[in-house]
């Protein structure tokens, strides 16, 4: 979508009001459970490749979608992709070769590829000029695409958003604005969503529908190949005006704005409570639309700038809302992640040649929100909630809420001061991980400590302020730390199979992907192994013992699945080597595990650990939130899995970072304190 720079415009944004007319539903809709999508705004397609295979796929996101990869105008600003030169699938964010390999890639690692699409307009630029790929242009003129006589006659900017036809064909800020009812037109624009479709896309994000007539987008669409398939949400922004998002139902989901507004205004604040009244926010109340047309968001790339909405700079109450929207049962969501302004013009960071520099979590002010704990862990409490009702719902009038979701879930959140209180859910009683900090372990949780949930589903737990709690049936405490949501086991302990995989082949990562008997698979690539003994990488697979089909790779697409027949393997203990198959522990019968226990000296309100265990993989930066211990000093334990020590750096969360001087920290089991670059023993705290 543009920039909303128009005063007037947002101006008439505010009053909620239904269309009169509602057409049928959409064909196709974001299949659950997996109907998350991570908004990976300007990454590019080799960075989103990787983050497919690293994060996202693991974390269980159905989606990601992917700014306008056509040839756009030339400058550093961020607003130059919806400026479109020509169809060509070249821009600074890759090649079209970049983008085709980034689709394949997220497909093998289970996750799905949305384009934006910007088809309402061409540039903005009254001189024409050079776009990226070299395309020449005048503001009315594509030479091989549109001439002037493909460009509606209204070429002066929209002044009056009461009238549909000025709104649907005159310029949206000078852009030039195509004749969509123009069956050359359509012709064309079908043409290049054609062209994505061939390279793999799973659907598309329609930029500025609010332009385009209902009508025209019927004409659009039908010429669309493979339209059952794809996953089509649109941007219709809705305000005090004649042209409504109800209209456009039948073409694919709609971002529901107003959704977004009311999580500012709540969580803006400090007030939430409303949220969860009655039926509580959703197709219930008036201007929304019904839940099977809603698509949801805490922010865009659009409203983060303008302020209407929430966005990474509310810090807190930012990341409550979107643990908010992913533990609700209103529409399907998706999670904007990108990088840090203060100019909001400025465009990501650039290289000499204006290409854009690879995002990596922690450099260049990206934001990765979509792989911040407390945000990427709630996709998988999303997956294992899918299609179940809202149950159990508590206020305390004001500040803090929590409820169900039937037997699947439960979450609490706090926008005030720190609350203790005794919850009660429809869980089935055991010992569960707050995913919102951790993740489980096979003998625990990564973090957060294990809450248990008794006989009658009620559980104690203190939330503190702008915290939250998050359990679900999918992350119980020794679970070992499977795919979020997809563990197939529920109690860790008699019936599970350790996998011991050789290291013989020399790969830099592991990963077992398999699934129990007949349940499903892992999300690919698997799930991690770590560090055994010398020689061996292992796995602990909860309800494995019965049986388990599985495929081992490296986690960048080389695989070992037996010849295609993949490994049949059970009982309690299984290795794999060489592809052969036996049964007898190659470390030995004991195997003690060991942790670290860090304690960090340091000012910081937040304090992240970044680390690997052993020559394991790292965590996802910032890494995981370290806890308050005493005065000046955050903690971490961290499960060594026999690993004899781990290599970390310490963050802020914010970008900054202490990692010694470059050379970062070596840490061994124990409990050990780091402060002022120097690693010693003990607990400062004792």
């Amino acid at each position: 979508m543009r920039y909303l720079a128009s005063a007037a415009l947002i101006a008439l944004i505010g009053t909620l009001i239904s269309a009169t007319a509602v057409a049928a539903p959409a064909n196709a809709a974001a299949p659950g459970p997996k109907d998350t999508t991570a908004v990976l705004f300007s990454w590019t397609w080799n960075a989103i490749a990787r983050e497919c295979t690293e994060n996202l796929g693991p974390a269980g996101y159905g989606f990601v979608q992917t700014s306008p990869p056509q040839e756009h105008v030339q400058g550093p600003e961020w607003w130059t992709y919806y400026q479109p030169v020509s169809y060509k699938i070249e821009s600074r964010l890759g090649t079209r070769a970049e983008f085709k390999a980034m689709v394949d890639t997220c497909h093998t690692a289970g996750v799905k590829v949305i384009a934006d699409a910007v088809i309402n307009h061409m540039s903005g630029k009254s001189g024409g000029g050079t776009g990226w790929a070299g395309s020449s242009f005048q503001h009315y003129d594509y030479p091989g695409i549109y001439s002037s006589q493909d460009f509606h006659s209204c070429r002066r900017d929209i002044s009056n958003y009461q009238n549909r036809t000025e709104v649907q064909e005159c310029n949206l800020v000078n852009l030039s604005d195509l004749n969509t009812s123009s069956s050359y037109v359509q012709g064309k624009i079908a043409g290049y969503l054609n062209d994505l479709v061939s390279l793999g896309v799973d659907g598309f994000r329609i930029d500025a529908v609010k332009h385009i007539a209902a009508s025209d987008m019927q004409g659009i669409l039908s010429k669309v190949n493979d339209r059952a398939r794809l996953y089509i949400v649109q941007e219709v922004i809705r305000a005090n005006e004649p042209i409504q998002p109800e209209e456009y139902t039948s073409y694919g989901d709609i971002h529901e704005f107003a959704f977004a507004r009311k999580l500012k205004e709540a969580f803006g604040g400090g007030t939430i409570n409303w949220l969860v009244t009655g039926n509580g926010i959703g197709p219930s109340w008036a201007g929304f639309l019904p839940n099977q047309n809603a698509a949801v968001f805490v922010d865009n790339h659009d409203t983060e700038r303008n302020g209407e909405t929430l966005s990474y700079k509310d810090g807190a109450g930012y990341d409550l809302a979107q643990i908010f929207t992913l533990a609700w049962n209103y529409g399907s969501p998706s999670i904007h992640s990108g990088y840090q302004f203060s100019n909001k013009e400025a465009g990501p960071a650039l290289a000499g040649n204006g290409e854009v520099i690879d995002p990596v979590c922690g450099q260049n002010g990206w934001t990765c929100k979509h792989a911040q704990t407390n945000i990427e862990n709630m996709v998988g409490f999303r997956n294992t909630t899918y299609g179940t009702a809202v149950t159990n719902t508590w206020s305390n009038g004001s500040s803090a809420i929590a409820f169900g979701r039937g037997d699947k879930g439960y979450v609490a959140i706090n926008r005030g001061g720190s609350l203790t209180r005794t919850f009660q859910t429809s869980l089935p009683a055991g010992g569960y991980c707050n995913v919102t900090v951790g993740l489980p372990t096979t003998s625990g949780c990564t973090a957060g400590g294990i809450v248990t949930v008794n006989a009658a589903g009620q559980f104690t737990a203190t939330v503190d302020a702008n915290q939250a709690i998050a359990l679900h049936v999918g992350a119980k405490a020794g679970q070992g730390g499977t795919d979020p949501g997809t563990d197939p086991g529920t109690n860790p302990g008699t019936g599970d199979l350790t996998v011991y995989y050789s290291t013989s082949k020399g790969w830099t990562g592991y990963n077992v992907h398999y699934r129990v008997g007949a349940g499903a698979w892992t999300t690919a690539p698997g799930v991690g192994l770590t560090a055994a003994c010398s020689g061996w990488v292992s796995k602990t697979i909860t309800g494995g013992a019965s049986g388990i089909t599985a495929a081992f790779n490296n986690g960048s697409g080389t695989w070992d699945n037996n010849g295609g027949r993949d490994y049949a393997l059970s009982g309690a203990v299984a290795t794999v080597n060489g592809g052969v198959v036996g049964s007898t522990n190659p470390c030995g019968t004991t195997q003690p595990a060991t942790t670290a226990t860090v304690y960090y000296a340091t000012g910081w309100a937040s304090t992240n650990v970044h680390y690997r265990v052993g020559s394991g993989a790292w965590t996802t930066a910032p890494g995981v939130a370290m806890a308050d211990a005493c005065t000046g000093w955050k903690v971490k334990t961290i499960d060594l899995g026999g690993s004899t020590g781990l290599t970390a750096a310490f963050n802020n969360g914010s970008g900054t970072w202490d990692n010694n001087g470059g050379k970062d920290y070596a840490i061994g089991a124990g409990t050990v304190k780091v402060s002022n670059g120097t690693v010693t023993a003990g607990n400062p705290c004792s």
